[in-house]
């Protein structure tokens, strides 16, 4: 049986977007998300638990990102989980854990670089809101009891 690798994020940017151009002409965005929750403790004190999680785009997101994505942006990632290692200046390896997304999402108002009608972008979409449907005593008339 396949496995399921699926990360879903909806969160704040840290930090802007840092995107490199490489030699084959793709784009490649790094940046991190914030998510809290908060929740109240034993003794009533409400208690925040921010995770910070790191996010890789590939192109065309990681060019959308650039373009749009700025630090506090909140935004909805869509991706995989990935780890991998790599050494440092010091030849010291190391272990990193991403996310590799595969969608992205703008949430929140728009921002002030973006003109009416210009670039395409990745905006929320109105989700269909399921309405719970009402059974009138017409409809409920034979009860067994």
């Amino acid at each position: 049986m396949a496995g399921v690798n699926k990360v879903i994020l909806l969160g704040n940017l840290g930090r802007d977007p840092e995107v490199r151009h490489l030699e084959n002409g793709r784009a490649v965005a790094n940046f991190s998300i914030a998510t809290s929750e908060t929740y109240k403790n034993k003794a009533g004190e409400r208690v925040t638990n921010t995770e910070w999680h790191n996010v890789v785009l590939w192109t065309p997101l990681a060019e959308i990102a650039e373009r749009f994505l700025k630090k506090g942006n909140q935004v909805y990632i869509e991706g995989k989980l990935t780890s991998r290692s790599y050494e440092d200046k010091e030849g010291i390896t190391k272990y990193i854990t991403e996310v590799v997304g595969r969608e992205m999402t703008l949430v929140g108002p728009k921002p002030d670089s973006i003109e009416t009608g210009s670039a395409p972008m990745a905006t929320p979409s109105a989700a269909p809101v399921a309405t719970p449907t009402v059974e009138t005593s017409e409809e409920i008339d034979d009860l067994p009891f």
